[in-house]
């Protein structure tokens, strides 16, 4: 029995919307003594539909999923299931993305363009109970932790909240309102309500300048 437990892998599951990224994780992943890939997914909503049978250890999430920003699934993962811990894989800013992905419950932030090497180090740092994120966001929750409260950069976007900036990045890459609405299963009045928000928290004077200024974001950010 103790040979058996000694023996036992630590489980890994993976969200990533493109199933290239996926199997390029599985093969990385697999390729560990002491890791195994468990399950697989390319939404929010098949991987909670997965959780329970599956009973990872680890969930790699990336932030662009097929049904909404993977923030989403890391706030409701780690009210589900607490135990599980999660690291974000993404190429998304980690300066804007970051601290958002901690605070909703998840150990560690990987940009997409980092080395095998340090993905890897990045799930055993987050396995063995610590965070992993670049020197300059920590830094960042240094300065956070002593001033209480964070140092303005002047984009108003990361005053944002989280579904406000999901739908901000949205309409930068053309989405129409209706089919905002149903990629994040929320009624066209709720979209509209999200959009005025956005719009007086960013200053503009209407519908316009809200889709200039969500594609120019989008570019910069390319997103």
């Amino acid at each position: 029995m103790g040979s058996v437990m000694a023996n036992a892998k630590t489980r890994i599951f993976v969200v990533d919307d493109h199933p290239i990224m996926r199997d390029g994780m599985t093969l990385l992943i697999g390729a560990e003594k002491d890791l195994q890939i468990c399950g697989s997914a390319g939404s929010m909503q098949d991987a909670l539909k997965q959780m329970s049978t599956a009973k990872p250890d680890l969930l790699i999430v990336d932030l662009s999923l097929k049904d909404g920003l993977g923030l989403e699934l890391i706030k409701t993962v780690k009210e589900r299931y607490p135990t599980i811990r999660m690291l974000v894989v993404s190429a998304y800013d980690e300066n804007l993305y970051a601290e958002r992905a901690l605070r909703n419950g998840a150990s560690g932030y990987v940009n997409k363009q980092e080395c095998e090497e340090t993905l890897l180090l990045a799930i055993r740092t987050v396995l063995a109970g610590r965070r992993f994120v670049s020197d300059q966001i920590l830094q960042k929750l240094v300065n956070l932790a002593i001033g209480g409260v964070e140092t303005e950069t002047g984009d108003p976007v990361e005053r944002l909240s989280d579904r406000e900036l999901e739908i901000f990045r949205l309409i930068g890459q053309g989405t129409t309102p209706a089919a905002i609405a149903r990629q994040l299963h929320i009624s066209p009045h709720t979209v509209d309500s999200h959009r005025e928000k956005i719009r007086h928290k960013l200053n503009l004077e209407n519908g316009r300048e809200l889709m200039q200024r969500a594609m120019r974001w989008v570019l910069d950010n390319q997103q």
